[in-house]
């Protein structure tokens, strides 16, 4: 269902405004989604606009629509501090630029909570949110910001502390898997890192190209280098495997419910589409998951309840080993990017795409937002600061190699080589986390 009938009353009652980068996909397919159900065409106030003259002002009866400000050179540079978009370092930089700016906008009745994008973009409160809330997520000794890491021996030290021999190393504000690092260590000092990260000549930056990292000191300075825009560690739960992939869900979670789901394999431990990930037969995988797959849903939801000022987030799903177990690794504020993928059966996004559905659900989340009724996004799911932290506990050995993808299952091996140095493909940063 593309048409007027998406949303009641053809939605022309509200008027829409996006905060975004003119021209750019994101912007198109919603202004496209909301031609096509009867809204009028949305104000568009660019980010370079904002970011130039300090703030932006919307009428009180706007309902205001934020949009991710990456793919755009110039607004990167403005925000990271850096003359190229593909650069990895500045991470802290846009994190205070990106969330001043936020707070700049005027006005308006907005569908992205100021205070909530700040935590969304800092892995580590977003961590101890839901741990707090009771949502299962990896073990991390940094969560919160409890643990600092300025460099490869604090890491290492945390990683023998917690016995944490493999590890997600994330930028605390990073997105799209820029930065991260799949490490792992074994006996006689060896290790592994699994990153898209190239260093030239100092500095950092986005490969479109995953490479794996054997030597200590070539492992040690890409850690070090990392560490001053502040990391986020986690434990490395083995994932589910599709097909001898490595396997994980991104879920849409609109208003409080889960509305869409797409499977990511992949054979590196990093599933995004970008770096060489695919999209896989989610059929195969709720089938898989069997009774456990309404759990899965369910876990999304409560991440998402963390964030009732929100109208859409994008929970990545991590199915353990066995498909029976579920954890999430991240809350994405611009999450929703997924073209041609209409909503799950049974829902009432059943034949919407991620736009429609978050269109159709605006009448009630706005009447929630300006003092109506509550709607559906202030419905179930934990408090945001209830409950105790429940980190997954380490499940035990990984899946036997004869099934596992070899990136999640193996140990560094001593006779393995590094990506052969090339200058490679890059990518801009998205900024969808």
């Amino acid at each position: 269902m593309t048409g007027k009938d998406a949303v009641p009353g053809g939605g022309r009652g509200l008027r829409l405004a996006v905060v975004g980068n003119p021209g750019n996909r994101r912007v198109r397919l919603f202004t496209e989604a909301a031609a096509a159900a009867g809204f009028a065409a949305p104000r568009v106030v660019a980010w370079l606009d904002v970011l130039r003259d300090g703030g932006a002002g919307f009428a009180p009866e706007e309902v205001v629509r934020l949009d991710s400000p990456g793919e755009h050179p110039e607004v990167d540079r403005l925000l990271r501090g850096v003359d190229d978009p593909t650069r990895v370092e500045g991470g802290a930089r846009w994190y205070a630029a990106f969330t001043a700016a936020v707070r700049s906008l005027r006005g308006g009745v907005r569908l992205d909570d100021p205070d909530e994008l700040a935590v969304l973009f800092d892995k580590r409160a977003c961590h101890r949110l839901l741990a707090r809330a009771g949502v299962p997520v990896p073990e991390s000794p940094t969560s919160g910001g409890a643990a600092p890491v300025r460099g490869w021996d604090d890491l290492r030290a945390l990683m023998r502390a917690h016995r944490m021999p493999r590890v997600f190393v994330k930028p605390a504000h990073g997105s799209s898997a820029s930065g991260v690092v799949a490490l792992e260590t074994a006996s006689g000092g060896r290790v592994r890192a699994t990153t898209s990260v190239e260093s030239v000549d100092g500095r950092l930056f986005n490969s479109l190209r995953v490479r794996r990292v054997t030597a200590e000191r070539e492992a040690a300075a890409l850690v070090d280098a990392l560490a001053p825009d502040g990391l986020h560690v986690e434990r490395w739960l083995p994932k589910a495997t599709v097909d001898g992939r490595a396997a994980d869900v991104r879920v849409l979670v609109v208003a409080g419910r889960a509305t869409h789901a797409v499977l990511r394999t992949s054979r590196w431990p990093m599933t995004n589409l970008h770096l060489g990930g695919a999209r896989g037969d989610l059929a195969a995988a709720v089938a898989a998951a069997g009774p456990a797959w309404e759990e899965g849903l369910r876990v999304c939801e409560r991440a998402a309840a963390c964030f009732p000022g929100t109208l859409a987030v994008g929970v990545d799903l991590l199915p353990t080993a066995g498909w029976r177990h579920f954890a999430v690794a991240e809350v994405n504020a611009f999450g929703d990017l997924l073209p041609r993928l209409t909503g799950l059966p049974g829902t009432a996004a059943e034949g919407l795409d991620t736009y429609g559905a978050q269109l159709a659900a605006l009448p009630a989340h706005v009447a929630a937002r300006t003092g109506g009724p509550a709607g559906p996004a202030a419905a179930g799911g934990p408090a945001a600061g209830a409950g105790p932290a429940t980190p997954v506990p380490y499940p035990g050995p990984a899946t036997p190699a004869g099934r596992a993808a070899p990136a999640a299952t193996a140990g560094p091996a001593a006779s393995a080589r590094p990506a052969t140095p090339a200058t490679p493909a890059r990518e801009q940063h998205s900024a969808s986390t």
